[in-house]
């Protein structure tokens, strides 16, 4: 094992893919069942993300599916990836940690995302516009306020005065810049498109002034990574997210995952044929030989903290499959406590 791999952290965000086939609760309890196994392969942290009137992804409470998960577990971290915090009141925001805080102190991540809903259905059901995501630098200052007890209003938030709940920005376009002002840790994807992450990092780092929260940068990378016995069965793991995504950028519409079989036997248009291969495209998947040998290379070129692996899939026999070989090729021992960001 190579020292930058095994210097590095791994951690899983579980989006709550729901399967064609399957109920969608069955989606949520996959994850709970699925932060059992991350905490018993020794991943630092397991967080849940957040979307709203998708098809294909059941998770649409972050924080409380994330209570869920923490009640579940013993020692892994658990948080968000993220909340969207254009979607939230900043302070309600701070109280739904401070009460995860409460109830499982020292575990507790907070991973936020300035998205708003992905339709126009869907905002105007929030009661928000893409405008919205504009206002994240001021929304992420007065959240973290409610935990230092300096907003002006008089108001207190309860219980999150106080505590310390370490926040992640979520770097999507203007966020890297954003999480270098406030001093905070940067999550920055996607592993296919490498110069553009490259880009990301360098300029969170040039910018990055120290705050209360963080001393100095630390950069979480985030992508698929699919490991297998074989190139082919890695790459057959990702051939239902892949089609997925295509569909979603054809039909504006994001579905729950199909068996690879099903995707196989499609007859696809030449627009969603390429969005199909694109997604097939530059991922980290192969042999855990060859997964380990361009993982070194990521983590040299970024100079990364941190992988937080977001791989999804149909089978879930094989996905778990390839979580235990991640876990092979970093070097993870079952943790007895992980403490601080």
């Amino acid at each position: 094992m190579s020292s930058a791999i095994s210097s590095t952290r791994f951690s899983v965000l579980d989006r709550s893919r729901t399967r064609e086939g399957h109920p969608v609760g069955e989606a949520l309890r996959d994850t709970v069942r699925f932060a059992r196994e991350a905490e018993r392969l020794g991943y630092h942290r397991f967080w849940v993300s957040e979307h709203h009137g998708v098809p294909g992804v059941a998770g649409s409470a972050p924080t409380v599916l994330a209570a869920a998960v923490a009640a579940a577990t013993r020692t892994i971290r658990v948080g968000t990836g993220g909340v969207m915090l254009p979607n939230h009141r900043p302070l309600v925001v701070a109280e739904q940690f401070g009460v995860l805080e409460s109830l499982f102190p020292g575990r507790i991540d907070m991973g936020l995302g300035r998205s708003v809903g992905f339709t126009g259905g869907v905002r105007k059901a929030l009661g928000r516009d893409k405008e919205d995501a504009e206002d994240f630098e001021a929304q992420l200052a007065e959240l973290l306020g409610w935990f230092r007890g300096t907003s002006p209003t008089g108001v207190h938030a309860r219980p999150a005065e106080g505590l310390t709940v370490p926040p992640f920005v979520l770097a999507m376009g203007e966020g890297a810049a954003i999480a270098a002002r406030a001093g905070l840790p940067m999550v920055i994807g996607d592993l296919r498109d490498r110069e553009k992450m490259l880009r990301g990092v360098d300029r969170y780092r040039a910018h990055f002034r120290p705050s209360s929260w963080a001393s100095e940068p630390y950069v979480v990378i985030s992508g698929t990574i699919a490991v297998a016995a074989t190139r082919e069965q890695a790459r057959r793991l990702l051939i239902p997210e892949a089609w997925s995504m295509a569909y979603s950028r054809t039909h504006g519409t994001f579905p729950p995952l199909p068996p690879a079989e099903r995707v196989e036997a499609r007859t696809m248009t030449g627009k969603e044929r390429g969005f199909y291969e694109s997604g097939l495209t530059g991922q980290l998947a192969g042999t855990e030989e060859e997964v380990a040998e361009e993982l070194e290379r990521v983590l040299k070129e970024t100079e990364a903290q941190e992988v937080l692996v977001t791989t999804s899939g149909y089978d879930r026999d094989a996905l778990l499959d390839s979580y235990r070989r991640l876990a092979r090729i970093a070097g993870l021992t079952p943790a007895h406590g992980n403490g601080g960001a």
